[in-house]
């Protein structure tokens, strides 16, 4: 870690940093556990300059101030430098631990906004997510996440331009199987397991969010894609908020067509035949 860091950190905090522990997960930056010399642990994640490190912060004060979902609370945010308390997770994501996300996850999808988006844009694993406040969902998951992403896919030289085609075609009749939500939901945005910070049999806290208000239902088919829940989550988030006709069986699909294509953006690959998967069973 570089030295200007530790000594923005002692400045902020009033106090040094005396060990250095790596860890994982960092997709933006490096991650790290540090234990500062009044005895307090912390995580600092560290970046270049424009990184974006400051919009992270910010979304997490952002969850802390509108909603009950545990999130680190937020020491500094800046460009290069985020500085989080750290929360200690020694638990597996077992049935317990997915009922009590059901229970916070159905709890945060209860906050309300007056339109889909947010104030200002954010970020999805370091990737621009623009949030233009929207009256409709369907035009908002059209414009902003499917065709947008797709777009920055392919002018990035990772999606070619005949699966493009595929994607305008089916942005076009996305209200066959979308409808318009009651309410937009605050989400958390980013809902895989490496984002889910688990004690014994509860869930710790969330990172990494990517947050903006949304239809509820692309955070739960995003939780589906690598794993993250399964029956035990399901079950209970559907006693809290009962999921609507179609779900599983059309909708999850398409709402993770924006996820894929975040990793096709990212990574390219086999991301690709994913999304192509997709378009052909719904016609495109």
């Amino acid at each position: 870690m570089r030295a200007g860091i530790t000594e923005t950190i002692r400045r902020a905090t009033g106090a040094s940093v005396v060990q250095t522990d790596p860890l994982g997960g960092g997709c933006v930056g490096d991650v790290y556990k540090l234990t500062l010399s009044d005895g307090r642990v912390v995580v600092a994640k560290t970046g270049d300059p424009g990184g974006g490190l400051d919009i992270e912060g910010y979304m997490l004060d952002y969850l802390a101030a509108h909603s009950r979902l545990p999130v680190p609370g937020v020491l500094i945010a800046e460009d290069d430098l985020l500085l989080m308390e750290y929360i200690p997770a020694d638990g597996a994501l077992d049935a317990r631990a997915q009922i009590h996300a059901a229970d916070l996850l159905a709890d945060l999808h209860g906050v309300r906004g007056h339109a889909f988006g947010l104030e200002r844009d954010t970020l999805i694993g370091g990737l621009h997510q623009p949030n233009p406040q929207t009256p409709s969902w369907i035009d908002f998951f059209r414009d902003q996440r499917i065709l947008f992403m797709a777009r920055c896919a392919m002018e990035a030289g990772r999606l070619p331009g005949r699966v493009m085609a595929r994607i305008d075609a089916l942005a076009g009749w996305l209200d066959r199987w979308i409808e318009e939500p009651e309410y937009p939901s605050l989400i958390h945005g980013d809902m895989w397991g490496g984002n889910v910070l688990c004690g014994k049999g509860r869930i710790a806290g969330f990172v990494d969010p990517a947050i903006y208000y949304a239809d509820p239902e692309i955070e739960l088919a995003f939780s589906t894609l690598f794993g993250t829940f399964g029956d035990a989550f399901f079950e209970r988030y559907g006693e809290l908020r009962p999921l609507r006709p179609g779900f599983f069986e059309e909708r999850v699909a398409l709402y993770n067509l924006y996820p894929l294509l975040v990793h096709v953006r990212l990574f390219g690959g086999s991301y690709v035949g994913s999304v192509e998967k997709t378009l052909t069973r719904f016609g495109a």
